[in-house]
């Protein structure tokens, strides 16, 4: 026995089997490599953002404060408005996307077996595609232009809706798939109708990764500005009816410091004395701070609406 095991060894790490570990061996680093590629310029990016932005959010008045009367030149300033903003607008689309998401998902897994199946997957296949601005055009063009829907931000919510939904309709068919087949047949077998077993078996045993899906689409619709600055009027004030009025969000937040930061040339900036003259003095410009401090507050949001997806996905492991 020890004799034949020695043979059959010597015999997988000459000729072809030497070849084949070689070159699982130089996929395997080939992997690696690419791994740590990509995890360069995200790690760079993260530190960035932490880096310029983190004395920014530390202050209590970022949480509580808003941009109204605030310029570049002034110190404080806080992101409450642009939170309220982006957490209706997200909700709304969020409460819109998921049941219809989910249920065609479910559609086109247990029951799509015919023409009407693959044209629903052909769609869902070009709305993956569709640039953010083309959807708040199309929803621009109907709600306002056809139907004389004042802008506000509920419109935006529904130009979200249009992107977030074919997210999670794949990642729905995905998880959905992964479900073995055993445990459909065994349900039949016991009796129980089909729809029966999409909700009482197929769904919770897929949860953990629908609920991933769901918080994918979250961060795909979370930072997308075009919605923003053709659907709704940006305002430096808290506005929590999304259904009237001028209303801001982070996306639209850390656009409008982005263009206050360029208002200085080198520190330089330019005031009229007692005499009416033009003179130049040093400026502190604060937008550049309250930028980054937007940003990062967008990633932190979407950071602790993961935590809290993984913690529904563990406790649901945990009840079955």
């Amino acid at each position: 026995m020890t004799s034949a095991t020695a043979e059959l060894r010597a015999t997988s790490l000459s000729g072809p089997g030497r070849a084949r570990s070689v070159k699982n061996k130089l996929a395997a680093v080939l992997v690696t490599v690419s791994f740590l590629i990509a995890l360069v310029p995200l790690l760079w990016v993260l530190w960035t953002v932490v880096k310029d932005g983190l004395g920014t959010i530390l202050h209590a008045s970022w949480w509580t404060g808003t941009m109204r009367n605030v310029t570049y030149t002034d110190p404080g300033g806080g992101a409450w408005h642009a939170i309220v903003g982006t957490l209706e607008q997200v909700f709304l689309c969020t409460l819109i996307s998921v049941p219809i998401a989910v249920m065609v998902g479910i559609y086109l897994v247990e029951y799509g077996q015919n023409a009407f199946a693959r044209l629903t997957t052909f769609m869902v296949d070009i709305l993956t595609g569709i640039p953010s601005i083309v959807a708040a055009l199309f929803i621009f063009a109907l709600m306002h232009e056809t139907l004389h829907t004042s802008l506000s931000g509920w419109l935006v919510s529904l130009a979200l809706v249009i992107l977030m939904v074919p997210v999670i309709v794949r990642s729905t068919e995905e998880m959905l798939r992964l479900v073995p087949n055993d445990l459909r047949e065994a349900s039949y077998a016991l009796g129980i109708a089909k729809w029966r077993t999409i909700v009482r078996v197929v769904i919770p045993t897929a949860l953990t990764g629908l609920i991933t899906g769901v918080v994918l689409g979250i961060a795909r619709v979370a930072g997308e500005t075009a919605p923003l600055l053709i659907l709704v009027s940006v305002s430096d004030s808290t506005n929590a009816n999304l259904f009237s009025g001028a209303q801001s969000a982070l996306p639209t937040l850390i656009k409008k410091q982005f263009n206050d930061a360029g208002q200085t040339a080198s520190g330089v900036s330019y005031h009229l004395d007692a005499n009416g003259n033009r003179v130049a003095g040093a400026v502190t410009n604060y937008a550049v701070d309250r930028m980054w401090a937007s940003a990062l507050t967008l990633i932190l949001i979407i950071m602790l609406l993961t935590v809290i997806a993984r913690f529904i996905g563990r406790f649901n492991k945990l009840a079955k």
